[in-house]
């Protein structure tokens, strides 16, 4: 299964019941994916193991899970590829920068973890 289908599949699964705190804003990464950069990965660029599927997937589902983190950090771009996960996109603060890091090298079978999450507040 493609993993960036997956991906999106299991987000809109596990956010289907949430229901957003009336005082965050709407989700729109627009903006920030416009000024995307070449050096962060597209989803097509992820690897198709089995492995590295179970990476992103419980990667994913930990950081959704968490509600300490914003609708953006919930929303952050994640790619494996060989063990490598590379996160990316708009966070709230440097505390949620951090945390979401600190999920991603706490999964099993991560070997690197590349942050190039930006903190927009």
């Amino acid at each position: 299964m493609n993993t960036h289908f997956l991906a999106i599949t299991l987000a809109a699964a596990l956010g289907a019941g949430c229901k957003a705190k009336p005082e965050d804003k709407p989700a729109d990464n627009t903006a920030q994916n416009a000024r995307g950069s070449a050096a962060v990965p597209t989803a097509d660029q992820a690897g198709n193991s089995s492995s590295d599927t179970a990476i992103a997937q419980s990667v994913r589902k930990t950081v959704t899970g968490d509600g300490i983190l914003s609708t953006n950090a919930h929303n952050c771009k994640i790619v494996v590829n060989r063990g490598v996960v590379t996160l990316a996109g708009p966070v709230n603060t440097d505390d949620e920068r951090t945390r979401i890091e600190g999920i991603a090298t706490a999964t099993p079978g991560v070997t690197n973890v590349v942050n190039q999450l930006e903190v927009v507040n």
